[in-house]
């Protein structure tokens, strides 16, 4: 099994297709780590607010036959694949990493550079993985997230899923005591 973090972020009907998204991936993965969710204004467009979150899963898919179920998760939820990098979504789901993967596979850059580019990445990635070591620079989330200079407006915000509110709780999905988040 690999460890992977997945980064989830829409600013249409948000509430609805992050539920989406999160309710196809315990479905996929069963037992999940989830971020706290975050609220962003849109980077590089004028555009609604973004909600934005990281998921730790285990998987046994390579990196190409994850990114292909990723791909499908979008386009149930309206994603054509075809906008702009800087633009509208109902739904993005970004492979940030596999494993220690450092390199081009399946075609897939990883790990993302999403993850020391935008905050709206990092702040989640490292409240779940704090101290897990980025796989090209060898620095952990928590010092990247100190590091961090870019002017970018991010706060966390409630957010309900399965009954649950991810902005007080990392929730391991099928476990039945869940840890106290920060």
């Amino acid at each position: 099994m690999t460890q992977v973090f997945i980064g989830i972020g829409s600013n249409i009907e948000r509430g609805a297709h992050i539920t989406a998204a999160l309710d196809r991936l315990a479905a996929e993965f069963g037992d999940m780590l989830l971020s706290p969710v975050y609220e962003s204004e849109a980077i590089g467009f004028s555009g609604a607010a973004f909600f934005n979150l990281v998921a730790r899963i285990d998987t046994e898919l390579s990196v190409g036959e994850l990114v292909t179920l990723l791909r499908g998760i979008e386009r149930a939820n309206g994603h054509s694949g075809n906008t702009a990098k800087f633009s509208d979504r109902s739904l993005d789901l970004d492979l940030l990493t596999y494993g220690a993967v450092n390199g081009v596979v399946d075609n897939i850059a990883l790990p993302r550079a999403d993850i020391v580019d935008y905050a709206y990445v990092l702040w989640p990635l490292a409240d779940i993985a704090g101290d897990a070591l980025h796989p090209a620079l060898g620095i952990s989330y928590c010092a990247l997230k100190q590091k961090f200079t870019a002017a970018q407006k991010l706060w966390p915000v409630p957010f309900l899923w399965n009954n649950h509110d991810l902005s007080q709780l990392l929730i391991p999905t099928t476990a039945r005591e869940l840890t106290v988040g920060r």
